[in-house]
């Protein structure tokens, strides 16, 4: 007997496994208002260079002190970082002849000043994040996912180490205590550091949340525990635009997205550890115990299974073996897996946070950017529920990104006088590049063994984080070409979308439960043809 057909007999999706889901989907809610709170924690507003007080300017109204201190740019607007060596008051005169000689050009000396209609404070007007140390800014994101690249090979490895439940919980209350000191930063160096600690923290809830409740379900319900629990990731991303809309100080920003931690906290406290993970290492009376629960709850009160009947099925995923990431690469099928999957998650999150991290461009304001991007996502989600279970998670997975590409691309061509096209493909791209991140976490779950789905996760997500880290620092090559980064976001969705189509179908198919069920499946060839009609494969049914 599998856990399978184990989850069917105690019911695969009763009450029991929808209270789970509603405190993980909870949980889920948390991840993009700190994934995404770049956009407003460290937004740049308007700006020019701090104007020196001069005995020739005191008659001179703020408008004329700023035509003659600041030189414009072609389009009219004043410069952000270069001012006027002295100030040329023959433009009081005829302000379209402005100076062509560098020489009359210097950089800020004075520190800037900010526009402060739309926020009140950001860590770019905090810290003078600007001009040359732009750079500095956008490493802000850069740090944040470093720490969650570093997160997931950590929480990958201990929650297949000592659970998901209890690393879950780790990852809440350090995501707590670090988000807070992020808040209360008094120098850069410190929200740096803190801002790290709290990717790292945080990664732990992105990559345990949806295995420990897929591993609560049954095959029918699987997909629709993946869709909805990535649903809930869209809700916090519409959420993060009205808090942001409504706390303008980006310390008390940070305490309002990080409060919802505390929730979380006491939500997780209900639910129960994976029975699978007990089982496959060798703790059979705890599993046991939440079988029993699972059956009272679900209506099922005619179950009855011994702890040996358990510790026999155990036996068969090798209890007490040590696996480790080294682990994922040893086997033919599962390193192929890895390669491919590695390449898939690394494209998925080049591409979309990338989209992401980026607001501006499309006609529309940044709070109403990021709410409609949040809103595109759930009928983008919606779809893939059909797609996945009618033409495969495979054929779905790489389409999707694929197509993120293209929209990406085709914004390169789009004058940017078309604001309203170019809006209606940045929010398409939006929508393919959420199916892709939902159908990726859906479909990486399947793919790995309950023996080593965390540490499969983690590594994943792994290099998910490290595309995500280096999407940002993308930005900054619009100085060696302004529609590089565009052009890059494209071709690496393409080419990473591509590589799907190497991996294996899972549509249908058992959870393997050990290594050897993965490996099974290089005896494919009628099995696949079973699966294409919606039976699960043979050497998963051992």
């Amino acid at each position: 007997m599998k856990f399978e057909d184990l989850l069917l007999e105690i019911g695969g999706f009763g009450r029991f496994q929808i209270l789970i889901l509603f405190s993980l989907c909870l949980l889920r809610i948390n991840l993009p208002m700190h994934f995404l709170l770049h956009n407003f924690l460290a937004a740049t507003p308007s700006h020019h260079c701090a104007i020196p007080h001069h005995e020739a300017l005191v008659n001179l109204t703020a408008e004329q002190v700023l035509l003659v201190s600041i030189p414009r740019e072609p389009d009219g607007s004043f410069r952000s970082c270069e001012m006027f060596s002295q100030p040329q008051f023959h433009l009081l005169l005829n302000s379209s002849l402005q100076p062509e000689n560098n020489s009359t050009f210097q950089h800020c000396q004075h520190g800037w000043v900010y526009d402060h209609s739309q926020f009140t404070s950001t860590i770019s007007t905090q810290w003078d994040l600007v001009c040359e140390h732009r750079g500095l800014n956008q490493a802000t994101a850069t740090f944040f996912f470093a720490g969650v690249t570093l997160g997931a090979v950590v929480f990958g490895y201990l929650s297949d180490r000592f659970g998901r439940k209890a690393m879950l919980l780790l990852s809440l209350v350090c995501s707590v205590l670090f988000g807070m000191l992020s808040a209360a930063s008094v120098s850069y160096s410190m929200l740096a550091i803190t801002r790290t600690l709290t990717g790292v923290a945080l990664s732990g809830v992105s990559i345990i949340v949806l295995p420990l409740g897929m591993e609560w379900v049954d095959i029918q319900h699987r997909t629709f525990t993946g869709i909805l629990i990535s649903i809930f990731w869209s809700v916090g991303n519409m959420l993060l635009a009205m808090v942001a809309y409504l706390v303008r100080e980006w310390h008390w920003l940070l305490v309002a997205v990080t409060g919802p931690c505390l929730l979380s906290i006491v939500c997780l406290w209900w639910v129960p550890e994976s029975a699978r993970w007990l089982m496959a290492n060798g703790k059979v009376k705890q599993a046991h115990r939440h079988l029993l629960r699972c059956a009272r709850m679900n209506g099922k009160k005619d179950f009855t299974v011994s702890p040996e009947a358990l510790r026999k099925m155990a036996t068969d995923t090798s209890p007490g073996k040590s696996y480790s990431y080294i682990s994922l690469f040893r086997t033919p099928v599962l390193r192929k897996i890895s390669l491919c999957s590695g390449a898939v998650w690394f494209g998925v999150a080049f591409s979309y946070y990338g989209m992401s991290l980026k607001l501006t461009g499309f006609g529309l304001n940044m709070y109403l950017s990021q709410f409609v991007f949040g809103i595109i996502e759930i009928p983008a989600k919606m779809i893939m529920y059909v797609l996945v279970n009618r033409v495969g998670r495979r054929q779905s997975q790489a389409w999707s990104l694929i197509l993120t590409g293209v929209c990406i691309g085709a914004n390169i061509i789009i004058p940017k006088p078309f604001a309203s096209l170019r809006s209606v493909v940045a929010t398409l791209g939006k929508g393919f590049s959420e199916a892709a991140f939902t159908t990726v976490y859906l479909y990486t779950s399947e793919l790995y063994p309950t023996v080593l789905r965390q540490n499969g996760m983690g590594y994943t997500s792994f290099m998910a984080r490290l595309g995500g880290a280096l999407a940002p620092l993308v930005y900054l090559m619009d100085e060696v070409w302004r529609s590089l980064p565009e052009v890059t976001y494209c071709g690496v969705a393409v080419c990473c979308g591509s590589a799907a189509f190497l991996l294996p179908e899972t549509l249908h198919m058992r959870l393997p439960e050990g290594i050897e069920d993965v490996e099974a499946t290089k005896t494919k060839g009628s099995s696949q043809a079973s699966a294409a009609k919606g039976m699960p494969l043979q050497p998963l049914l051992k």
